[in-house]
């Protein structure tokens, strides 16, 4: 057996989660298991504990813990031996947590909340083949999977933009190509109309006030959709030439990176018997690390 920590990387969308350490083959000598935001995405989430705790570490069966997450994010599963050539064997279960139904007003009320208020007044315009110029609101499509469109130019409008705040963005046209890859300033149109040239390319920038980053979305010809995020996001096909066929564009705010507890990293890694099954109850599925037998008692 190597000597390596057995982990496990989970994708958690918007939400809030409880993380509980179900069971362990070693109950006299139970590994115990951390959790930490994958890296990039510690200011994405944050851990409600038990008062008692330090850090974000369940030390026997039936413990758990909660995970707010305000941006989608991975989290990482972490599992260590309690003595030196223990058992590394632990059940994990990711469980949503549901917070009801508000009111239809409430519910319109709760939108505007998730698009952080600041958002208001943004809007994104695509011009479409065949189509013409198309205003959608934040996280919309333009054109997208569903009814993909050569996108030509796009433009972003914010008068009631925080103050501080400044977006730029760019697009790509085939080489030779007047005002290709330029970065503009909000309001301003970027690509072509009417002249049959795709977008191949999109780069969206966000600076000056912070705490507040991009999210954005896009199709391209004949390649899966692909999602970024962050202060500077690249969106392009596998070749950097397909046509942009959709696109959503958004602005998140960030979570307090304060709130988040990141353990320190064990000095030394541990060895022994190991296995980490971490069960979504949404999806209802299991993921094993390391070796040993599933539930069932199969190979």
């Amino acid at each position: 057996m190597d000597d390596v920590e057995q982990q496990k990387v989970v994708s958690l969308d918007r939400g809030l989660f409880f993380v509980s350490y179900k069971s362990a083959d070693d109950l006299a000598s139970p590994p115990h298991v951390t959790v930490v935001p994958t890296q990039g995405h510690e200011g994405r989430m944050e851990f409600i504990m038990h008062p008692d705790a330090t850090e974000p570490t369940l030390w026997e069966p039936n413990s758990g813990l909660m995970v707010r997450v305000n941006t989608p994010g991975t989290l990482q599963i972490q599992v260590q031996p309690k003595r030196p050539g223990g058992s590394r064997a632990a059940m994990v279960r990711i469980e949503p947590i549901q917070s009801g139904r508000a009111p239809l007003a409430a519910q319109g009320e709760s939108a505007a909340m998730h698009a952080n208020v600041a958002m208001d007044g943004l809007k994104i315009l695509g011009h479409v083949a065949g189509r013409g110029d198309v205003v959608v609101a934040p996280n919309a499509w333009i054109a997208g999977p569903t009814a993909p469109s050569r996108i030509e130019g796009i433009a972003l409008e914010w008068p009631e933009k925080p103050a501080g705040l400044d977006i730029r963005y760019a697009v790509q046209v085939p080489t030779g190509q007047a005002g290709s890859g330029k970065m503009v300033s909000l309001g301003t149109y970027a690509g072509t109309r009417g002249r049959a040239l795709p977008i191949t390319g999109v780069v969206l920038e966000i600076s000056g006030a912070a705490g507040f980053e991009c999210v954005a979305e896009a199709t391209f010809l004949n390649a899966p959709t692909l999602r970024a995020v962050g202060k500077r996001v690249v969106l392009s096909g596998p070749t950097s030439r397909e046509p942009l066929v959709g696109i959503r564009i958004g602005v998140n705010r960030l979570a307090a990176p304060d709130n988040v507890l990141v353990p320190a990293k064990p000095s030394r890694k541990p060895v022994g018997s190991s296995r980490v099954r971490v069960f979504r109850s949404r999806a209802r599925q299991e993921s094993s690390i390391g070796q040993g037998q599933s539930e069932n008692g199969a190979a």
